[in-house]
């Protein structure tokens, strides 16, 4: 061996390191990188033993490298499991790094952390632990008050929250036992003793209206109530329109147009329209609430709506951005009621590409409000309406713009809602599940419309197209190749037929989900597919929308409930008085609000999902000992999951539960295949289960199975004689 060349091969390993500290780099990544030839591997595999030999680097489990870490030091965000370790998510890192339940220090879930890596990190991921709390995301947590002879304590709702929080005498605020209670963290300086807390707030007894919902809300830290100061400050903005300037605002109240909501809105912050002018083409105009005519940059209401960032859709309430005042009354674009607005006109030409545009502060008034399935039923040609032609018109422009969309890449993404019907006590009594019309895709349509023009405006009148003017984006990353493997996995497992793509593209997959349209594996496969993709967020850079197809996308179209819509209203009509007088610090400011925003979005959204997974478990526990058919949703060394036909609750079945055979799991095919039947359990299968038990507080459904309708068909019998039976376990993996 070339002792010079080994030397050579070790400095190249240790500065290749270097430039991704924490990070650990597989044996294969770092030989692709340095380009080790096939006659130097020898050299290079003793190289990096030596190296390691020598405690320049750490080897961890999977044959990974990376630098030793000794007293290296991170921040962010916490999150844990249910099962009671966690992960510290760093920004910038493509890792994360895991904190084991001994090591957490008192730190609680979402908690902004320092977190100490340990020198040798054990397995794939880098491991340490909590040295400090930097800011806890909570200031109170929801739970349920108990009082014993010596003491009382609280036991909090979310099982994220480990630790009873001890509640003084003096206190309590004379809670009773049982009930739900807000209270306040006070103290907690060592892990090995409870914290310490005062109840600030009775929510009310366990069975109460909208206790449970509300108790959802709090634990997520989200508030419910605006305070009484923003309150005064909202009612004491005036609505009279006669002191408005309408200098370079376009009179649109003869304009015909309308507005089209769900039966229950209580807001209305877009209104649509829709001409044919004298050279054929359609001009579609767009008309939003003008929230930024009231709301003051810096003001009291304004850093509000920046900390809440949204409004939150939960069962049975709406948590708003804005004070009623301006989201029900002055900001909502009701009937026959001058309303100031941001519009936005398209011109449509024969090809449905966008000849010309016209983005301005407006005023228009309302012809109507419109719910989606009056709209649906005057496109059906069921009701009759004086505005029947032109919602027709809309109709047909939408589905064609539909297509189009399709067609350049965009992906059709149906994921399945419910709602629910409460009754008196807010127990649910029905979950319907709920139907995506064409009035639905009407109104999506020309909000995605609106919002593709506006970000090529920005593109259009920046005067550097490399460096373009500072604006808020919503953009979506291409997936990342680990993530669509296993999504190809996943549909190889289910006998999916697909063609192979050397590059996947938004238009590659459409088409592939546009294959399984009308199979019972749909709705999984599509939620798998979704699950594959990045997140959609918020940001200053722009870099496209991979689902939609976009190379240009903001959110325009909700100031009333987003932020970011505000925030790009005020960027229009910055830039419409001038594109060169901009603040040195206006693009770090963006940063900012795409960060918080981004965060708040993604809290809305697991507190919106905890709140239907709360009303469908409250309601499958009224049907125990009954069944259902459902479909295999998710399949693990453990349980089986199922989920219902229709409701979309999902219940697990242990592995213990099926008794005909011994199963064993294949990680590879998602299924679970018995030892000596041969009989085969796996995700997309339709079953018949019933109802054993639920656990409320845990909010978990166990089910029993009684009939695998995919077992008897030919298709299992031929894909078990393909499989070889693993002969042990495989560990346990995080489902979906």
């Amino acid at each position: 061996m070339s002792k010079k060349k080994s030397t050579h091969i070790q400095q190249e390993i240790l500065r290749l390191l270097k430039e991704s500290p924490g990070v650990p780099l597989s044996r294969k990544m770092i030989s692709l990188a340095l380009g080790i030839r096939k006659n130097d591997y020898h050299v290079f595999n003793n190289s990096l033993q030596t190296l390691v030999r020598e405690k320049k680097i750490t080897q961890h489990k999977s044959l990974q490298y990376s630098l030793p870490q000794k007293t290296k030091s991170l921040r962010g965000e916490l999150r844990l499991t249910k099962s009671g370790y966690g992960f510290v998510d760093v920004p910038d890192q493509d890792v994360d790094i895991f904190i084991a339940q001994p090591n957490l220090n008192t730190a609680l879930d979402r908690d902004i952390v320092e977190v100490q890596l340990y020198a040798a990190s054990r397995g794939k991921r880098l491991e340490g632990f909590i040295k400090k709390i930097i800011t806890r995301f909570r200031t109170h947590i929801v739970g349920t008050y108990h009082k014993t002879e010596f003491y009382s304590f609280v036991v909090p709702d979310d099982p994220k929250i480990y630790r009873d929080i001890i509640v003084r005498e003096d206190k309590n605020l004379n809670a009773q036992a049982g009930q739900k209670v807000l209270v306040k963290f006070e103290k907690w300086d060592r892990d090995q003793h409870n914290p310490e807390g005062a109840i600030t707030e009775i929510i009310g007894n366990p069975g109460d209206p909208g206790v449970d919902v509300v108790s959802v809300a709090y634990s997520f830290n989200l508030p419910v109530t605006f305070t009484d100061q923003l309150e005064k400050e909202s009612k004491g903005i005036s609505g009279d329109l006669n002191t408005v300037e309408m200098d370079g605002r376009l009179d649109l109240r003869k304009l015909t147009c309308f507005t089209i909501d769900p039966i229950d809105a209580k807001d209305f912050d877009d209104a649509v329209s829709l001409e044919k002018l004298d050279n054929g083409n359609w001009e579609l105009g767009v008309h939003i609430a003008d929230v930024s005519y009231y709301v003051e940059p810096n003001s009291g209401i304004d850093k509000e709506a920046y900390r809440r960032s949204t409004s939150v859709y939960l069962v049975d309430r709406v948590i708003p951005m804005l004070p009623e005042h301006l989201s029900n009354e002055l900001c909502s674009l009701k009937p026959e009621e001058d309303r100031l607005t941001f519009s936005c006109f398209m011109e449509y030409d024969q090809n449905l590409e966008v000849s010309n545009y016209r983005i301005s502060p407006s005023i228009i008034n309302s012809n109507r409000r419109f719910n989606y399935q009056e709209v649906q039923d005057i496109i059906d040609g069921n009701l009759d309406d004086p505005l029947q032609d032109n919602l027709k018109q809309m109709h047909q422009l939408s589905k064609a713009l539909t297509e189009k969309r399709f067609r350049d890449g965009g992906i059709d993404f149906e994921t399945p809602e419910v709602r629910f019907v409460l009754d008196e006590k807010g127990q649910p009594v029905e979950v319907i599940p709920v139907k995506r019309l064409d009035s639905h895709r009407l109104v999506e349509e020309f909000m995605l419309a609106a919002n593709q023009t506006v970000a090529r405006h920005i593109f259009k009148i920046s005067p550097q197209k490399n460096k373009l003017l500072p604006f808020l984006y919503r953009i979506h990353e291409q997936p990342n190749e680990e993530k669509l493997n296993k999504f190809f996995n996943f549909l190889t497992a289910l006998q999916v037929t697909y063609k192979p793509a050397k590059k996947v593209t938004s238009k590659y997959i459409q088409e592939l989900l546009q294959s399984i349209k009308g199979t019972k594996e749909e709705l999984l496969i599509e939620e798998v597919a979704l699950r594959s993709m990045m997140r959609a967020v918020y940001s200053e850079k722009n870099v496209g929308h991979f689902g939609l197809g976009f190379r240009d996308y903001t959110h325009f179209t909700s100031p009333i409930r987003r932020y970011p819509d505000l925030t790009v209203h005020r960027l229009l009509k910055q830039y419409e008085k001038s594109i060169h007088q901009i603040p040195n610090n206006q693009l770090n400011h963006l940063k900012k609000i795409a960060e918080q925003s981004t965060k708040m979005e993604r809290l809305a959204v697991e507190a919106e999902r905890e709140s239907i997974k709360l009303k469908q478990i409250e309601y499958i526990n009224k049907h125990v000992g009954e069944e259902f058919r459902g479909l295999v949703s998710g399949v693990t060394s453990f349980s089986i999951f199922v989920e219902l036909e229709t409701t979309f609750i999902e219940g697990a079945i242990h592995i213990s539960d099926l008794t005909d055979d011994f199963y064993i799991y294949d990680e590879k095919t998602y299924s679970m295949i018995g030892r000596d039947t041969e009989k085969v359990i796996r995700m997309g299968d339709e079953v018949l289960i019933r109802v054993e038990s639920v656990d409320l507080e845990k909010r978990i459904a166990h089910f029993s199975l009684l009939e695998n309708y995919s077992d008897t068909g030919d298709r299992s019998a031929m894909y078990v004689k393909e499989q070889k039976t693993p002969r042990r376990r495989s560990k346990r993996k995080r489902r979906k």
